[in-house]
């Protein structure tokens, strides 16, 4: 007996990019203060001690500083890599067949790899412009936005400083798009195995369990990463230098913000979920199973 065919919504290669930025504009205050919070050497400050001292010092506004560098980071480096991951299941399978978990990580390690090199400059320029407002005044470097700061290194520190970095966000992108697209695309699977449906309910509890997924692999290296990219140029020897200086501060100094991040990065990861699957649902290619 014949059925009829199931009509099914495939994500465009751009999807989540735009949703990625879209999600970046609502909590770069909260990425704000865990640069903060991970460039302290002594930590005595309290988040909301860190807060108020950024809104006393520079406004309430000074939380969004960096917002353009984030929006490019998210339009390189996410784009890239859901494209990678989308585009690399609809070879693996055809759409509505399930495909093991083992390959699902390791399309996303490759997503990532690509995605984190991509966006390592917008990152560079995020991480340095967020920490610029607790500087003092004679020492901050004042881009005034993404495109300012990324002319400003590669004219006055050379075009291999706009990669600074670059090797922890490759492996910081790898081990957040597993944990991330990999995990929400199998906890969305799980659920909808148990009678969910293909809805907000089901995009929200995949897309938290994520976060908590994505925040945990990805702590330790983000620490060692925004250190990096923050460093003076001769600051650290190499990144065993880096991770030894952060190793003083005992195994907690690798997990500094922690809180802060999942608190930052779990809403980050359900408003880029929601966004992304309200764009495949609405503007997504229409397939039949």
């Amino acid at each position: 007996m014949m059925t009829n065919p199931k009509e099914i919504r495939l994500s465009r290669w751009w999807m989540g990019g735009v949703a990625s930025a879209a999600a970046a504009c609502f909590t770069q205050p909260l990425d704000t203060i865990k640069v903060h919070q991970q460039t302290q050497q002594v930590s005595k400050l309290s988040v909301v001690r860190l807060t108020m001292n950024v809104i006393k010092r520079d406004g309430f506004l000074a939380l969004n500083h960096g917002l353009t560098a984030a929006v490019l980071r998210q339009l390189t480096y996410s784009t890239t890599r859901f494209a990678v991951y989308e585009v690399s299941k609809e070879h693996i399978a055809k759409p509505g067949e399930k495909i093991p978990f083992y390959q699902k990580v390791g399309i996303a390690a490759v997503g990532g790899i690509i995605g984190g090199f991509i966006g390592t400059p917008a990152d560079l320029i995020n991480v340095r412009m967020q920490n610029d407002i607790k500087l003092p005044v004679e020492r901050r470097r004042n881009y005034r936005h993404v495109f300012d700061g990324l002319w400003r290194v590669y004219k006055e520190e050379g075009f291999r400083q706009l990669f600074s970095g670059a090797s922890t966000a490759t492996g910081r992108s790898v081990f957040m798009t597993i944990g991330q697209l990999s995990f929400y695309d199998h906890f969305k699977t799980l659920l909808l195995g148990v009678d969910f449906q293909d809805n907000l309910t089901t995009h929200f509890l995949a897309s938290l369990a994520a976060g908590g997924v994505a925040t945990t692999l990805t702590q330790p290296i983000d620490v060692i990463k925004t250190r990096t990219m923050n460093a003076k140029p001769g600051e650290y020897k190499n990144m065993w230098h880096v991770i030894t200086h952060t190793a003083k501060l005992g195994p907690t100094g690798f997990f500094k913000g922690y809180v802060l991040r999942f608190i930052r990065l779990a809403p980050h990861t359900i408003l880029t979920f929601v966004f992304y699957e309200q764009l495949r649902l609405n503007f997504g290619i229409v397939t039949f199973s």
